[in-house]
């Protein structure tokens, strides 16, 4: 009876792949579930890949942080890879704080000057424009009177060193 099913020009012996007619295709299940996990897996490995300048940035608190997150968004939506290359770079490279110095250095010769910081100044004046008129100006005549910072400058004379 076997034989009768069989086409009179296909071999005797069948594949194991080779399924009868309305049996279920197993290798093809099989395969559709391997494909399905090989894809995400890509997928997954893909994002993780885009993501790890932005990781290692993130890990050693860089300055260039956001720097690093945002070429790292533009190389995965334009598929041009120089800008993680960029990213990658960037987040091995330690940029060194020049604002923090430059800063300090700054507020130190204003107190030299004897002019108030810029942030301090403007933290005064708003804490004067919240007290009563009347209190300003008892604290306003108690306090030394303001003098522009040139004519500080000018009015004080350095000694010679020569």
């Amino acid at each position: 009876m076997a034989d009768a099913a069989l086409h009179p020009k296909a071999v005797e012996h069948l594949p194991m792949f080779i399924t009868a007619p309305g049996d279920t295709d197993v290798l093809m299940v099989v395969m559709a579930w391997i494909l399905a996990f090989c894809v995400l897996a890509f997928g997954v490995l893909f994002f993780r890949l885009h993501s790890l300048p932005e990781h290692i940035a993130h890990r050693s608190h860089k300055v260039q942080m956001e720097i690093v997150s945002v070429l790292c968004l533009i190389s995965l939506f334009t598929h041009m890879h120089i800008f993680w290359i960029i990213g990658l770079i960037l987040a091995f490279i330690d940029i060194p704080d020049f604002g923090t110095p430059l800063k300090r250095i700054a507020g130190g010769v204003e107190k030299i000057a004897g002019i108030e910081p810029a942030e301090l100044e403007t933290a005064h004046t708003a804490a004067e424009s919240a007290v009563e008129p009347r209190a300003a100006k008892e604290t306003d005549a108690a306090a030394a009177p303001k003098k522009h910072p040139a004519a500080t400058a000018t009015a004080k004379k350095e000694p010679s060193h020569a």
